[in-house]
């Protein structure tokens, strides 16, 4: 029978178990905090503070045109359409066999006859 001395010997153990495995993981997580605390400041250390400016002459934008007219990029889009249906048209689905050999079957029913066969030559009932 468990004496009350043992069983809280056994309580005060478990209880300083469970403290020292969650005083642990406390530990790490405020490690863990620390260190994404301290790389988000570095990072902000780095960034330039002040993006420059730059200005955009309405001039420019507005002599842009556009490198090829629109008929032409139709074209080369049907195109490129049409040479990717005609390569997908020629690949073909890969055949595959609905049941499986009987070989590998038929030859692990030999091999277990086997070992029965060998099994009763040894006995002497051969």
């Amino acid at each position: 029978m468990i004496t009350m001395q043992a069983f809280l010997e056994g309580f005060y153990i478990t209880i300083l178990g469970v403290t020292v495995v969650f005083s642990v993981l406390a530990i790490l997580a405020l490690a863990m905090y620390a260190i994404g605390y301290l790389e988000k400041r570095l990072i902000e250390k780095e960034a330039p503070r002040e993006v420059p400016v730059i200005e955009v002459k309405e001039e420019a934008q507005a002599e842009e045109k556009p490198k090829i007219e629109p008929k032409k990029l139709a074209v080369i889009t049907a195109a490129i359409l049409a040479y990717i249906a005609e390569k997908n048209a020629q690949l073909r689905p890969v055949p595959f066999r609905k049941k499986p050999s009987d070989a590998w079957r038929l030859y692990g029913v030999q091999t277990q006859m086997e070992k029965v066969e060998y099994f009763n030559y040894e006995l002497g009932k051969w």
